[in-house]
């Protein structure tokens, strides 16, 4: 299980779009006379540093959850769909029981696993060059729907997602699109030229993307700390009642079959192996303060602009922060770690000013993004060493290890790529946009909250109370009728993401529907090895396709769509 760490390292800690937001390059790219955009905020990038900041950052995410392990794996009974998918896979080549059931399930997952491979690779021969051919980009459902987002894409990852979450999590994801992308966006929109500037580009934080983004950071938190505090509250009261029940957690149930005696008995062994080896409260809080302290002495070393205080209080949000994106990736499987990072990043760019925010904000943004994903990873973890009966200890050292490679091999292979490569260049093949975004909006923070668009921070301040009294309103009505009731935080990821993925997952679990209706003892067997099969299908395609990226070979096809009175 090292390489999910490795590859999140080459991502956060080596060649993180905050990072190259912080060279020179990007500085220019944006233009001197851009307004707050300073030549003193800048530093160049080197290897050096690159690996001692991976370093110093990256172990700390891995102990600031594993407490809540148990909350997360057994007691909320989060899908975490990636970890299970793995976790189908690797138990199709052990299990010894219930043999003629079990060849099946391989088969099954097999072949759902060539067909998904198969189509990624058909798709990307007319996915063109750029990020608007083939059909990833099909409008399905017109070419209006499609201008917001509305069509399906034909992903094989996100609809083994709508089969392996539960109907409530698809449903609540298919919400927050039509909430977002059907209303609020294009109500916003028709306010351009007075809540905020007409001309902005579709990833300026001053136009509507500003709106997206904070809403959705909203809805995730106010879900996220309701439910933090709701654990801690009970966690406690545990602590001093050891005979308290845990039925009230916000659980999402798991539907069980007749054969109650055989299902019982292996969620209990699941549970005892999982339990046998946690590692204890005091190792990890220790080692979590340990790793605080040598980060809060280091990173103002190499980013003097942020100050020993703002890292430590970044770190002292951080775990709710972990949990929040945790428990969102338990739900749906997106990994929001870049929508953390950029809370960070604004808040510490506002909090240091124009003097130094900008390359502040953009090392707070890698501190809190490496924080939060690698959480999240060592959950997805959790739930397939849960799942294959394997030692909850020995996952999180294969996290350790894998993390440790990558502090290494990240940032080589990135300064690799940077040093061959004219990444970040206008005229390159490597524009690196997503570095402009990035430095863009630490500018924008270190301008303050003021710079907003008109109105953002009141609908961020009534998503975020709507999300504590959705909360509420689950936790206080029956459950007859709670089960309907929407989850908050699946309903913000559309606002960030688009609507796209939410007819994805809507799909997959409308197929699981359909399927239960027609044979649910089947849906029961082969659910989950078909779902598993479309993950892990498309994902393996991730692999060819990168490699073909490398050697600069692009689709020979760009499938694109228009109105035909455009001619």
């Amino acid at each position: 299980m090292t390489v999910e760490p490795l590859m999140l390292l080459m991502i956060s800690g080596g060649g993180g779009s905050y990072l190259i937001a912080m060279d020179e390059k990007i500085y220019q790219r944006i233009g001197a006379d851009y307004p707050g955009n300073r030549a003193e905020d800048v530093k160049n990038l080197g290897l050096g540093w690159m690996i001692g900041f991976s370093f110093v950052v990256s172990f700390v995410g891995v102990f600031s959850l594993v407490p809540l392990q148990k909350v997360m794996i057994m007691d909320y009974k989060l899908a975490y769909p990636s970890g299970t998918a793995t976790a189908t896979l690797i138990n199709s080549f052990h299990t010894n029981s219930r043999a003629e059931l079990a060849g099946k399930q391989v088969g099954c997952l097999g072949k759902w696993l060539s067909i998904s491979l198969l189509w990624s690779c058909f798709k990307w021969f007319f996915s063109g060059i750029g990020n608007s051919c083939g059909f990833d980009h099909f409008p399905s459902l017109g070419l209006t729907l499609f201008k917001n987002t509305f069509y399906f894409d034909f992903s094989p990852t996100y609809v083994g997602c709508g089969l392996i979450c539960p109907h409530i999590v698809n449903c609540s994801v298919l919400l927050g699109a039509i909430i977002s992308w059907g209303f609020l966006c294009p109500f916003i929109s028709k306010h351009a030229g007075d809540w905020y500037p007409a001309d902005l580009g579709s990833n300026d934080f001053k136009g509507l993307y500003g709106y997206q983004v904070f809403i959705a950071i909203s809805l995730i938190l106010g879900d996220g700390l309701y439910n933090l505090i709701k654990v801690i509250r009970i966690t406690v009261k545990e602590m001093f009642n050891k005979g308290s029940e845990t039925s009230n957690l916000p659980i999402i149930m798991e539907s069980l079959d007749d054969e109650s005696s055989r299902i019982v008995m292996e969620q209990w062994k699941r549970d005892q192996i999982f339990l046998k080896d946690r590692m204890p409260f005091w190792f990890a809080a220790s080692g979590y303060v340990g790793l605080v302290a040598i980060s809060t002495v280091t990173v103002p070393m190499i980013f003097p602009p942020l100050r020993w205080y703002l890292v430590l209080g970044s770190y002292i949000i951080a775990p709710a922060l972990a949990f929040c994106n945790s428990y969102g990736t338990g739900l749906t499987d997106c990994n929001l770690g870049s929508i953390y990072g950029k809370i960070g990043l604004f808040i510490i760019a506002s909090l240091v000013g124009s003097n130094g925010g900008v390359i502040a904000g953009l090392a707070a943004c890698g501190v809190m993004m490496s924080i939060v994903t690698t959480a999240a990873d060592l959950m997805q973890d959790f739930k397939t060493g849960y799942l294959t009966l394997s030692s909850a200890r020995s996952m999180f050292v294969s996290q350790l290890v894998g993390i440790a490679m990558g502090c290494i091999v990240g940032p080589l292979t990135f300064w690799l790529f940077w040093t061959a490569f004219d990444i970040g260049s206008s005229d390159g093949p490597y524009k690196a946009p997503n570095a402009i975004i990035y430095r863009e909006m630490a500018i924008l923070g270190s301008e303050g909250f003021s710079e907003l668009p008109k109105n953002c921070l009141a609908m961020c301040l009534g998503f975020f109370v709507a999300a504590l009294v959705i909360n509420l309103l689950r936790d206080m009505t029956p459950k007859k009728v709670s089960q309907f009731i929407p989850i908050p935080m699946a309903m913000a990821f559309p606002f960030y993401i688009g609507a796209y993925f939410a007819i994805d997952m809507f799909v997959g679990t409308v197929i699981l529907f359909i399927w239960e209706r027609i044979n649910k003892k089947d849906a029961g067997d082969y659910g989950g090895a078909v779902a598993s099969g479309l993950i892990c299908g498309d994902g393996i395609w991730t692999i060819p396709s990168s490699i073909l990226s490398i050697f600069r070979i692009s689709p020979p096809i760009c499938m694109y769509f228009r109105p035909s009175s455009s001619g």
